[in-house]
């Protein structure tokens, strides 16, 4: 069985073991926000998403009871929100898990009728995870000088 915990609801040590591969090298280099983020400003993270609506963040915990990764939604509205979710450092192989969260979440309890997702050009691993899922690029855009792919899937689109 997978579980998912809201940020809200962590422990310590869980807000801890998330901030640690949040900074990690592989994960921060695609994320838009790249610099090493304090203790600090995650705890002030976590604490903001108590009363916004608009964002909701997940440990996702396998069968095994590891952690194993992260997924959020943001942007949330009665029609779509943007998603994103990143694995813990060192595992393989949990995208399609992550993925198969995202969309019970995204379809089942926000009930929205799509899904957006903004990718850099160069991260073909999640680019290759989105379009396995039937996300299609949809147009791009520059930031940082790096090209960003923004995709989308409709829910009668999904797999």
């Amino acid at each position: 069985m997978i579980i998912l915990q809201n940020f809200t609801d962590l422990n310590e040590n869980q807000k801890q073991n998330i901030l640690t591969w949040r900074n990690d090298k592989e994960i921060k280099k695609w994320m838009f926000n790249s610099d090493v983020i304090s203790l600090e400003e995650h705890l002030n993270f976590i604490n903001l998403l108590k009363n916004d609506k608009e964002k909701q963040y997940f440990l996702v915990t396998d069968f095994y009871n590891e952690d194993i990764g992260v997924i959020y939604f943001k942007d949330i509205s009665t029609s779509s929100c943007t998603i994103g979710l990143y694995a813990k450092t060192n595992l393989k192989n949990v995208g399609n898990i992550l993925m198969e969260q995202i969309l019970k979440v995204a379809f089942n309890k926000l009930h929205v009728n799509f899904l957006k997702v903004e990718v850099f050009e160069k991260n073909i691993k999640a680019i290759k995870l989105y379009t396995r899922y039937k996300f299609k690029a949809i147009r791009k855009t520059i930031f940082k000088n790096k090209i960003v792919i923004q995709m989308e899937l409709k829910e009668g689109n999904r797999p």
